[in-house]
Formats: structure tokens, sequence, C-alpha cells
């Protein structure tokens, strides 16, 4: 039988089928179509978590921010390259990890990765500010959630990113220490236009090390995170002054990780 009269006679016995029976065809089809894109989701999730047992042994060439930053930057005139250095957490100064836990995550060292009240907050601000026509937004993130963010994901704004990092989160805490989230976080933050981790950084600002970092240097490059390519280009500014002596009287009372 050739193909015309095949599809023709499949095309007959189509027709015939009661309506009911087309319906409960296309419920198993929806059906189906569910099953797979949900098997699809669940190997991505192992596919990130393999990634995540990984980094947690092997230090990372790069992150997918700075790979978004640098396919952004290369399209400038003149070009803006990548500066980014590994340093390991030894030689990161204990002033800098006081600072950054100082300034984004002051329970880091407690708290499982993620603090809801934290997120309820910034939710409740954000949408305040939201309906008054403001733009300013806080965010609610710890360093755990932003390790999350800089490493597989992205600076977009939207519940399904939000819902991923979520559970890169509990990945991260459940494979890894405080100490190794901590040295990742470090090394993959971006500190100012191009400019990725705790070495680059110290470099770029100050011609010294990430090892060397005084309280106030320290203090300064914690300041930066938030909005680093702005706050970067303005490091003078009396807002990152004055921030800068509010998270150095901070960094008292910041607990580190201790080193296993």
């Amino acid at each position: 039988m050739t193909a015309l009269p095949l599809l023709q006679s499949l095309l007959t016995r189509l027709r015939q089928y009661p309506q009911k029976i087309r319906q409960q065809s296309l419920a198993s089809t929806l059906c189906q179509l569910a099953v797979a894109a949900a098997g699809l989701v669940m190997l991505y999730q192992v596919w990130l978590f393999l990634w995540v047992c990984w980094y947690s042994i092997f230090n990372p060439w790069g992150s997918a921010i700075m790979s978004q930053q640098a396919s952004i930057l290369s399209q400038r005139n003149p070009p803006v390259a990548i500066r980014y250095e590994w340093v390991s957490y030894d030689q990161i100064s204990d002033n800098l990890k006081k600072a950054v836990i100082a300034s984004e995550d002051a329970n880091f060292v407690s708290h499982g990765g993620i603090e809801w009240d934290a997120i309820e907050q910034a939710w409740r601000y954000n949408t305040a500010q939201s309906e008054k026509g403001r733009n300013k937004i806080r965010g609610g993130s710890t360093i755990s959630q932003q390790l999350a963010k800089n490493l597989f994901l992205s600076n977009d704004r939207s519940y399904i990113r939000k819902g991923q990092e979520l559970i890169i989160t509990f990945m991260l805490e459940t494979v890894m220490s405080k100490e190794r989230i901590l040295e990742l976080y470090l090394n993959l933050a971006e500190w100012g236009t191009g400019i990725f981790g705790a070495q680059a950084a110290s470099q770029h600002y100050y011609k010294t090390d990430a090892s060397k970092l005084s309280q106030k240097q320290a203090a300064q490059l914690a300041v930066l995170l938030p909005n680093p390519r702005v706050y970067g280009a303005n490091i003078g500014s009396r807002y990152v002054q004055s921030r800068t002596r509010t998270i150095q009287a901070r960094m008292k009372s910041a607990k580190i990780p201790e080193t296993q």
C-alpha cells in the first residue's frame, strides 16, 4: 500500500472515533508530555547536583555570570577583558571574610543556606517600592544563594530563576562545607566591570593581594557587592565611604567558618 492511500485510511478511521475517545487520546498525550517535561526537569537537577559535587572538590574556571559579562564586554569598543584569578581560602584575608559576612549575611555560619524571614522582608519592601513607582530593590539572599546564582544562573529576576536558586542552594549546603561555600563566593563574586574574585579586586583597587587587605579596604570591597559596576566606578563617593564605616563596625562581631 502506498503512502497516500494509507494516510487516507488512517484519516477515515480517525473520523469514526467517538468524540469522547478523541478527548481521552488528547488527555493521554498531554499527560505523556507533562511526564516527559518533568523527567527533563529532574535530569537537569541531577546534572546540576553533579556539578555541585564536582565544585566541592575542584575549583571552577569561571561562572555563569562571568560568561555572560564576558560576552557583553567583548562587544564594547574597545573590548573589555575579564580579570579573574583564583586564590585559595587561606590566601584571602580574614578581614575580607568578616567584611563580606557582616555586609551580606550576618548569620552565614549558623543558617542552612536560606533565611526565609529575610526573603519575606525583602519581598514586602520591594512590593511597597513598586507600588510607589520606585525602582529601588532590596535583596534577601544569603551568601549561599548568591553563590548559586553566580555559579549557575543569571541576574534575571523571575520566580522560576529564584526557585531554581533555592534548589541549588540546598544542594550547596548539603554537599559543601561553609568554608568551601565562602571560598567559592569570594573567588567568583563580581567587584566591578569585568572584575571577578577577591584577588582581581584587590589588585585593581588597591594594588595588593587579597591576603594583605586591611580592615578598611576589605569593608570597602564588601560595600561594592550589591551593585559592583556602579559602586566600583564611584568608590570614593560619600555613600561608599559611609557604608564602609558601618561595615567596619560590624566586622568585630562577624563570625567566619573555621578551617577544617
